[in-house]
């Protein structure tokens, strides 16, 4: 884990004041807005041009595996995020539909890190990643006509419209990128593709940026959800986990397979589901907010799980 990995949590949280610094200024408050959904779009477009589809036939090389995160990542964690929204967010709909959206897309990039410390199977890790991507692109719109049918008001042309644009747009490019370079993959894997692997989490923070700086005004009246998310968040990461070790037990998971699957159902993706909410929601800041602060929360968990995950391995081998 890298000194730039390392100091992630920091960099949002710059962003954020940054974004409230710039919003006191009218100009910058006026015209922000029309900055975030761009840069949201060329970190997804680094997102699926760093992820090797074309490995996708690796991860059913471990059926029960696949079989067994599938179910919990988009079936068991749906449920369980609107059972907790439902107990604790109730009478905050929008928070509670961001707090869904934020569970129910899986990582696609730290929890490997996070894998790696924590001495996972990193190759089956990263065989489901491609999975998790493509189930998260199809399904996400499925769970945001489904939950915000009962909290928001939401037609179908606007979902519509939102997919496209953000998720199929990125998604189609880089696969033409892909194509293009298929004679030339030097450039491509030695340049292009370092270059937006590294630069996602810049054009994230400089949309978190434009987010603030457009809707700085309302968010500062409204930190209190900081508060109202930070239980049902941990109680969400204690809940997998004991599921994920009962689970691996059950099933006979070895150490490394049990924590390939305890980091792959804890760690969440906000970007993908960030992108879609500010466009099918651009008056409803406090959906994203909560898609905001759950990485602010989530990254420290997962340096504190690995750490929890090694102990265990330890005893286990003592």
């Amino acid at each position: 884990m890298n000194t730039f990995e390392k100091i992630q949590p920091l960099i949002i949280v710059c962003a954020i004041g940054l974004g409230l610094l710039a919003g006191q200024i009218d100009f910058l408050a006026m015209h922000a807005e029309s900055f975030i959904l761009p840069f949201l779009l060329l970190m997804l477009y680094g997102l699926f041009l760093s992820i090797p589809l074309k490995n996708f036939q690796n991860a059913f090389k471990n059926i029960p595996f696949l079989s067994t995160s599938t179910i919990l990542n988009f079936v068991w964690t749906p449920l369980l995020a609107w059972g907790l929204g439902a107990i604790f967010l109730a009478d905050h709909p929008a928070l509670w539909l961001g707090f869904i959206l934020l569970l129910v897309t899986p990582c696609t990039d730290w929890y490997l890190i996070f894998t790696s410390i924590a001495k996972g199977n990193m190759a089956l890790s990263a065989s489901v990643l491609p999975v998790n991507l493509l189930l998260q692109v199809i399904l996400l719109p499925v769970y945001l006509y489904m939950f915000a049918g009962q909290m928001q008001t939401i037609g179908l042309s606007t979902l519509f419209e939102s997919v496209v644009l953000v998720l199929l747009f990125p998604f189609l490019l880089a696969v033409l990128t892909r194509y293009l370079f298929k004679k030339n993959p030097t450039f491509l894997k030695a340049k292009l593709i370092p270059f937006f692997s590294a630069s996602q989490l810049i054009f994230l923070s400089l949309a978190i940026v434009a987010m603030f700086a457009a809707q700085g005004a309302y968010l500062i009246g409204n930190l209190h959800v900081i508060g109202l998310m930070i239980i049902p968040l941990l109680l969400f990461f204690v809940v997998n986990f004991i599921v994920a070790q009962t689970v691996g037990k059950t099933l006979n998971f070895t150490y490394e397979e049990t924590t390939s699957l305890n980091l792959t159902i804890i760690a969440r993706n906000s970007p993908i589901a960030l992108s879609i909410v500010v466009t099918a929601f651009p008056d409803q800041p406090l959906i994203a907010l909560a898609l905001i602060i759950g990485p602010l929360i989530e990254l420290p968990v997962l340096a504190i799980l690995s750490q929890i995950l090694l102990r265990l391995r330890q005893e286990g081998n003592s």
